[in-house]
């Protein structure tokens, strides 16, 4: 099912769409915004310098230090009487990440998240559970307004007490899941333990994924434990650039497709800024054509991608995605070779005898990087042997130097011993600087 007649224009009737109003936008944005005001000048720029969309290029970046340094409110470009809702980053690094929406916001980004949503299964016959934390992060409302209006019966359960959770998925009859992939991993776990066999005992047929990355190695795991009839989807949006909503998969799984009517997408080469052709993989650039509190141009997202452009399978004309391949600021550099977590998992979990939790820690030796892999085992496949142990320690080690060409140490621990997450995951503890 297709939601929006949007999804299925003509490339040029997209680009038609989208030049309109890049153009309106760049002049509101130039007699509104101080801050952008500034930066076109120091270029020598004036709005009339945008004639196609190719002159994009032209225009400077945006960047989340901006952000910060414009906190909380100077980079509104409306009133505050005309603000409805304020959401905002965690600020773990720094100052937060401010963001705040109109009535004309609120709408647009349920109508996006709602194509979306629908292009990942979801009906009005649904009955969808958001083990998202409800607050200040933007995923849990942005998806709870999006199913409404698609006419899903919401859950709102938010996340923790797993248990609890189970007991509303199996009493309420949830057939959509919202969550992070490690939660909606750890959920399986759970059920496990209290002996609910989630393919038999729940009735869940799709996950509508987000909020961290996911693999196809995570989604191959979480196929064995929900069943392969169950569409796992994944959707993407930050929250400043509005939330979930920018882009998403559909069932036939090749790409996720952007909302290009709202989004403008170009991919960068982030080291010199310079725009890549379609098909070669660098840092996600995006420019908010309609948002009306606190629009966006051009702003360096940090994710690494590639575009697809052509009509998808399920009838889309949308450019797509590919599924991320990690952040910029996300990239270890362990002894010289650029390391993604992302290629980490997707080694560990296509190994038999471990479960998909794991930490990655790096630890300074003298002048040494020291790459240290936890996992633990597969409860249903561990073996009380040395030898069983010793074979698994080997072939992780292979692998792991086979795909990123270093050599990591190997502790394998006992079943439940990592931390688990019902937010994002945190994979990685770099220690070098502690």
């Amino acid at each position: 099912m297709i939601w929006a007649k949007e999804e299925t224009l003509s490339r040029e009737e997209i680009e038609t769409i989208q030049l309109e109003k890049l153009k309106k936008l760049v002049v509101r944005m130039y007699e509104g915004a101080p801050y952008f005001k500034k930066k076109m000048d120091d270029m020598g720029l004036k709005p009339d310098c945008i004639k196609t969309i190719k002159d994009i290029q032209k225009l400077p970046f945006t960047t989340k230090q901006e952000m910060r340094d414009n906190y909380p409110f100077n980079m509104l470009m409306v009133p505050m009487k005309d603000i409805v809702r304020i959401h905002a980053s965690s600020g773990t690094t720094g100052k937060p990440t401010v963001v705040a929406y109109t009535k004309a916001d609120l709408d647009m980004w349920a109508e996006c998240v709602a194509r979306l949503a629908v292009a990942g299964g979801a009906t009005k016959d649904d009955i969808a559970q958001i083990c998202f934390g409800y607050g200040m992060f933007t995923g849990a409302l942005g998806l709870h307004n999006g199913l409404e209006k698609v006419g899903a019966a919401i859950i709102p359960s938010s996340t923790g007490n797993t248990q609890k959770q189970l007991l509303y998925m199996k009493d309420f009859g949830t057939t959509l899941l919202v969550a992070t992939p490690s939660y909606a991993m750890r959920i399986a776990e759970v059920a496990k333990e209290i002996g609910l066999n989630p393919q038999k005992d729940l009735k869940l047929k799709i996950g509508l994924l987000g909020s961290e990355l996911l693999t196809e190695a995570m989604r191959t795991e979480l196929h064995k434990v929900y069943g392969e009839d169950m569409l796992i989807t994944q959707n993407y949006g930050m929250s400043e650039l509005i939330g979930p909503g920018v882009s998403g998969e559909c069932e036939y799984l090749c790409g996720m497709h952007v909302n290009e009517d709202h989004f403008l997408i170009e991919i960068i080469d982030p080291q010199t800024g310079e725009v890549l052709p379609a098909g070669e993989k660098g840092e996600v650039v995006i420019t908010c054509l309609d948002k009306e509190a606190l629009p966006l141009i051009r702003y360096r997202t940090r994710d690494i991608s590639r575009l697809f452009y052509g009509k998808c399978k399920c009838g889309r004309t949308t450019v797509r995605m590919e599924n991320l391949s990690g952040r910029t600021d996300d990239m270890l550099k362990i002894r010289g070779v650029n390391v993604f977590p992302s290629q980490i998992e997707e080694a560990l979990l296509g190994i038999d005898g471990i479960g998909p939790n794991y930490e990655i820690v790096v630890e300074k030796s003298g002048s040494s990087d020291v790459l240290t892999i936890r996992v633990e085992l597969d409860p249903e496949k561990m073996q009380d042997s040395v030898a069983f142990i010793a074979n698994l320690e080997k072939t992780i080690k292979d692998k792991i130097k086979f795909i990123l060409g270093l050599d990591a140490k190997i502790k394998i621990e006992n079943p439940n011993t990592l931390q688990r997450f019902e937010g994002k995951a945190k994979r990685v503890r770099d220690l070098r600087n502690a």
